[in-house]
């Protein structure tokens, strides 16, 4: 087979947990641009149906499905609707996250237990609920969405002359924790003939972000700049596809050189 070929999704099935904005518009457009018949799954669904419709009409394959993360039963429920629809499932790109912890170091702890609940338990539960349906079939890809917030610690420099803040200590937790489960799963399901990994990516340039942080923070990568609108789609689609058949077990950090600075 041709290097390129190897690449291609054509004729799998993708699940990708959220996907209405962020990083999560770039991992449906990965899917669906190497050719995978995608499901996109997130509580909103009237904002993830507009996003599928969208690339619908360029002539991909995209369905968009409500579900939540923090509820068990919308997880099979959202299982099941896949299984009846596609019968398979080749991928799944967890990408789901909630951040209910308002206050940061000042957050309460029913919000720390809601974030917990959804970013910790939810995530399991997803992995085991499509894991469960790839040991069928004895072939897959899992690709967990961490952060490189999981990997260091916070640098109070990116956020000088703004009012933002990195004192969200729930996030750090769930990506640090994400980061180490990766290896856990690629443990158990390695011997099912499936893969496990995580990406780390950085920050992500949005037009709401102070001009200051974005100097800050460009000034801390190696490559002098936030992540854009491209730039998580090419090791979305490297690790979904048979490009990365002996990876497993792996963390990719996409941060421009950040944690390596």
């Amino acid at each position: 087979m041709d290097v390129l070929e190897t690449f291609s999704l054509k004729g799998r099935t993708a699940v990708l947990t959220g996907g209405a904005g962020g990083y999560g518009l770039q991992c449906a457009a990965a899917l669906a641009e190497a050719g995978a018949r995608t499901f996109m799954a997130a509580r909103h669904l009237d904002a993830l149906e507009a996003v599928a419709r969208g690339f619908r009409d360029r002539g991909y394959d995209v369905t968009a499905l409500q579900f939540d993360q923090g509820d068990e039963k919308s997880i099979l429920r959202l299982r099941d609707e896949v299984k009846e629809r596609a019968g398979v499932v080749d991928i799944l790109v967890n990408n789901a996250v909630s951040r209910p912890v308002k206050g940061g170091w000042e957050g309460t702890s029913a919000e720390l237990d809601e974030s917990y609940h959804i970013n910790g338990t939810g995530l399991f539960l997803v992995t085991r609920a499509f894991g469960e349906m790839m040991i069928e079939r004895k072939t897959g890809s899992i690709v967990n969405i961490a952060s490189m917030m999981g990997m260091i610690g916070v640098e109070n420099g990116n956020y000088e002359g703004t009012s933002m803040s990195g004192w969200g200590p729930d996030y750090f937790f769930h990506k640090g924790g994400m980061i180490n489960l990766t290896r856990q799963e690629a443990s158990y399901f390695g011997r099912f003939g499936i893969r496990v990994n995580a990406v780390s990516p950085g920050g992500l340039e949005s037009p709401t972000q102070p001009e200051a942080f974005k100097r800050n923070y460009g000034k801390r990568t190696q490559l002098g700049r936030l992540a854009n609108g491209t730039d998580l789609k090419g090791v979305i689609v490297f690790l979904a596809s048979d490009a990365s058949v002996y990876v497993t077990g792996t963390n990719i950090p996409v941060d421009g050189g950040y944690t390596a600075k």
